[in-house]
């Protein structure tokens, strides 16, 4: 029986992967580098920004004295975008207050750093209703490892099988299905709303 849903964040309860994808190529131009659209759709998305930057010096030659810097600047941007742009979703709000109250323990597990992740649950307005937030500074390897969501789920004091998580891009399912817990994918943020996981849970339930 599913006691708890584990939530990603970027491109599931925030549609912030543009966000991040912009602020880094930002921090990039700065030094005449840049990840193409279609790097970012197939090989980047979902990573921490230090694994793309090392990725970035095998491929294309950034320089790795660089990826401090780069990556302080791209935190930065990443922020600006956040102050203006991360508002409150309905529909999420609607998700996991209907969860709450139905007694399931709910938690965000991202490879974003910790202060964008606490900064987008409370500029979202669901912070209120989430017993765990992990990022990639609680763990010794990001998604697609597992880690996070072993640690997650270890945290709210529950086995694989009575966890749901909620994930849509390739390095997180692969993260999650390796986890040992049940899975939903989503396209996108419009995708994460109550009735899809409550018809994910019903399946799993009756499976």
């Amino acid at each position: 029986m599913i006691k708890a849903v584990i939530f990603d964040m970027d491109g599931v309860l925030i549609e912030a992967r543009d966000w991040h994808y912009e602020a880094l190529n930002r921090a990039l131009r700065l030094f005449g580098f840049e990840i193409s659209r279609y790097a970012h759709l197939s090989t980047y998305d979902g990573l921490p920004t230090s694994k793309k930057l090392e990725m970035l010096s095998i491929e294309s030659d950034l320089p790795r004295s660089l990826h401090g810097f780069i990556n302080e600047m791209k935190q930065q941007y990443t922020m600006e975008i956040v102050h203006t742009q991360c508002r409150p979703t309905f529909s999420h709000e609607l998700a996991l207050s209907t969860l709450k109250a139905q007694g399931y323990k709910l938690a965000v597990a991202s490879n974003s750093i910790r202060s964008t992740v606490h900064t987008m649950m409370e500029r979202s307005n669901l912070v209120r209703y989430l017993d765990l937030m992990l990022s990639n500074e609680d763990v010794a390897k990001p998604k697609p490892d597992p880690e996070i969501y072993v640690a997650a789920m270890q945290g709210l004091g529950l086995e694989p099988h009575e966890c749901l998580i909620v994930e849509d891009n390739d390095n997180g399912v692969r993260a999650a299905l390796a986890s040992g817990a049940h899975l939903l994918r989503v396209r996108d943020v419009h995708e994460v709303n109550i009735e899809n996981i409550e018809a994910r849970i019903q399946e799993v339930s009756h499976g």
